[in-house]
């Protein structure tokens, strides 16, 4: 049974407050990681941090796409929104490539972290919060029959992967004071940055996410 207007009209300003939410967030979350991560000298936490600030990049574009589809129900990109998504792509591969180089480089010098206790703190934050966050797009996209806001919501469990790597590699220092974790850990982000600028740039060409989610 299709929804009324009255209803779709709110489901999708219920839309444009989560992309609206994943922005802030991401901003908040990324300069606290990164300062955190520059001030302990933890390597992945850092690099946690930059990724979030290209995950702004992403949320952006997509914030754009909602106001666009409340408009005129269209869901194929615009110009903006494929300038947006390859700007996204571009950054997550410098990500990839400084974040291999650091991580080299803390293996050859034996580099601990000063402690990874903000990591731990953060990871389970941003857990938390982006399991929220796409339940309740999955739930949104869901009563819009909307591909592009469901692919946004499936898509961001990328997000919460990176969460669950910063969280095992920042327990795992705590735990046992060995410094390579912290470096595995970014290596670990830096391969997911790097599935990530992929699929950024098969988005912008119009084709499907390999996160299950069609990009149209």
């Amino acid at each position: 049974m299709g929804i009324n207007t009255s209803e779709q009209r709110k489901l999708y300003t219920r839309a444009h407050r989560l992309a609206i939410l994943t922005i802030y967030y991401n901003l908040v979350e990324g300069i606290v990681s990164v300062w955190a991560g520059a001030a302990d000298e933890t390597l992945a936490l850092f690099g946690f941090g930059l990724d979030s600030f290209i995950e702004v990049i992403s949320a952006i574009g997509v914030w754009h796409m909602i106001r666009r589809i409340r408009g005129n129900n269209g869901e194929t990109k615009n110009a903006f929104e494929q300038r947006a998504l390859k700007i996204t792509g571009s950054s997550f591969y410098v990500l990839t490539a400084g974040l291999v180089i650091m991580a080299i480089t803390n293996i050859y010098q034996q580099h601990n972290p000063d402690t990874t206790r903000w990591g731990i703190i953060i990871s389970l934050v941003s857990v938390s919060f982006m399991w929220l966050l796409i339940h309740y797009k999955t739930k949104v996209g869901t009563a819009l029959n909307s591909s592009a806001i469901l692919a946004d919501a499936a898509c961001s469990r990328a997000c919460v992967y990176l969460s669950v790597v910063l969280l095992v590699a920042s327990v795992g220092y705590e735990l046992t004071g060995i410094g390579y974790l912290d470096a595995i850990g970014a290596l670990l982000i830096a391969g997911f940055s790097w599935k990530e600028g992929r699929e950024a740039f098969d988005k912008a060409k119009g084709m499907n996410c390999s996160c299950s989610c069609s990009a149209e």
